[in-house]
């Protein structure tokens, strides 16, 4: 049975470092590559990492939003495996500390952020797989999962607000169905999808989790466990949908 190879974008905390945990704890054989921005900021990564050992777990440097930067970590992923078998971004931005919150009316709208959105949450998952799709378009069963949100839904979206956020997840939406199209000429096992986690307890959510039902607000290591899940159950036919946590389609 040959190794499986998988690489985390955003894999130095919250839910991505919950599935590098969860991908090593299921797969005693498997090497897991972790990418983040400031390696030596991501503390219990690289004690994971240490502990592992190279052989299990790699660090890479990424930011999602410097296209120059997510080239040269497809060069350095490259020269430690040839073939990826999952890849998962788990980019997103829904606030930050330069004043970038998430819109209740019109007003609010500033350009600025609505550009530093797009580029982090449609933008930057489009440019990953531009670059690292050539490591998984192998013939086997890969995966390209990106994470979204249920309010990049246009249909399911009943009470407005959230422009920048709502808006840079419906194209990334977009941008995954496209090229789920063109990847499976390429590669009818590779596929190609979105998934929405859910509400996680993360930076992400924290300044929204007072209107969270408390059933409804998952650990980052249950949100790894329900979302791998997920991804095991895909079949090709799936390829370019966006699925929820229980694996349930997202209507664009």
């Amino acid at each position: 049975m040959q190794r499986k190879h998988y690489l985390i974008q955003g894999g130095g905390r919250g839910l991505g470092l919950a599935l590098v945990e969860r991908l090593l704890e299921d797969d005693e054989h498997a090497q897991v590559i972790a990418t983040v921005r400031t390696p030596a900021t991501a503390d219990r990564l690289r004690a994971l990492a240490e502990r592992e050992g190279e052989d299990r777990v790699q660090i890479v440097t990424l930011d999602i939003g410097d296209e120059d930067s997510i080239a040269a970590a497809r060069q350095q992923v490259g020269q430690i495996s040839d073939r990826l078998d999952l890849l998962m971004i788990c980019a997103g931005l829904l606030h930050d500390d330069h004043g970038l919150w998430p819109e209740k009316r019109l007003a609010d709208i500033d350009p600025a952020h609505l550009m530093r959105a797009f580029t982090v949450n449609a933008a930057g998952p489009l440019l990953m797989i531009k670059h690292f799709h050539d490591l998984l378009t192998h013939g086997d069963r890969a995966v390209i999962a990106s994470l979204s949100a249920r309010v990049g839904s246009i249909s399911d979206n009943r009470r407005g607000g959230w422009y920048a956020y709502r808006a840079s997840k419906a194209a990334q939406n977009q941008f995954t169905r496209t090229a789920a199209i063109e990847l499976r000429r390429r590669s009818k096992q590779l596929i190609c999808v979105g998934l929405h986690p859910g509400t996680v307890d993360t930076g992400l959510s924290a300044p929204f989790q007072r209107n969270v039902p408390e059933k409804q607000l998952q650990t980052a290591a249950a949100a790894a466990q329900h979302l791998l899940a997920v991804i095991a159950r895909l079949t090709p036919e799936d390829s370019g949908q966006l699925f929820d946590w229980a694996g349930e389609v997202i209507t664009p």
